[in-house]
């Protein structure tokens, strides 16, 4: 039998072994009926659909019982009506300049606030794998770029050095991009790697910020398409991310075909934005 990874199991546990709300702790988690009011019919992934239950619902049988238990557990969601509309609604996208006459926009799911700020804190900082459904919950209301699929558009994971992977022992963002890709059905793209030693962008301002991250990405391999989704867990002032986009704006000079590979489309994507006191 495959052996499932450490953040897969947590994901299991937290969303059918807890009826809690996986933020806040406190109250109910609510059906997804109820938190997705358009929602009309089950998830496709239910085993049961509403007039085996409701036909269960009038049998006293054991194993009528047994359906409806399991109905109202798969069709339960993981966070409280409260959480779940903290967290509902998209921050505009902010942009940030990459080159003369060219700006990268950036669109975050969420506002790392009260009560995501806790579980991305949780996950990255104390590998608190319960949280993962969460960030998955959020991240899969980010939109698609208009055109975008998987002919023609990669996803660009902001890449960490190996020192800090040895340090934390896992990456968030490979995670989490590894699960928007799922979602969107386009593929990642490995083509950048950071080579920095640079200290955590946390509690550094903007312009420290830029100067930190000075020379910390290098382009391996020219993109396959034209269009690069970059992707990154928390965007304070979208500096990471402006530097990943800067190195992919500018092409190398020639390429094996002898092409140059410049005007690339870039799109920027967070989990989460906003301060990080």
């Amino acid at each position: 039998m495959r052996r499932l990874a450490p953040y897969q199991t947590g994901l299991w546990l937290a969303e059918y072994l807890d009826i809690r709300c996986q933020l806040c702790r406190v109250y109910r988690s609510s059906p997804q009926s109820q938190l997705l009011q358009s929602q009309s019919t089950l998830h496709s992934n239910d085993a049961l659909n509403t007039n085996t239950v409701f036909r269960a619902s009038n049998d006293k049988s054991p194993s009528a019982k047994l359906i409806q238990q399991t109905y109202h557990l798969l069709n339960r969601g993981l966070l409280c009506a409260h959480c779940h509309h903290s967290i509902a609604w998209l921050p505009k996208p902010f942009e940030v300049d990459i080159s003369a006459g060219t700006s990268l926009s950036i669109q975050a799911a969420t506002y790392y606030d009260y009560p995501i700020r806790q579980a991305v804190r949780a996950f990255k900082h104390h590998e608190d794998i319960t949280k993962l459904p969460i960030l998955l919950h959020a991240i899969r209301q980010l939109p698609r770029a208009r055109g975008c699929h998987h002919d023609n558009s990669v996803i660009v994971a902001m890449p960490t050095t190996n020192q800090r992977l040895v340090k934390r022992g896992f990456d968030p963002v490979s995670i989490l991009s590894a699960q928007l890709s799922k979602h969107w059905r386009i593929p990642l793209w490995h083509g950048v790697m950071r080579v920095d030693d640079t200290i955590s962008q946390q509690g550094l301002t903007r312009a420290e910020r830029l100067s930190n991250l000075d020379n910390a990405f290098v382009l391996i391999e020219n993109p396959p398409v034209k269009r690069l989704l970059l992707f990154d867990d928390v965007a304070t002032t979208g500096a990471s991310l402006q530097a990943l986009g800067r190195v992919l704006s500018v092409p190398k000079a020639t390429t094996l075909d002898n092409q140059s590979h410049s005007n690339y489309l870039l799109s920027g994507y967070a989990l989460a934005h906003g301060s990080q006191p």
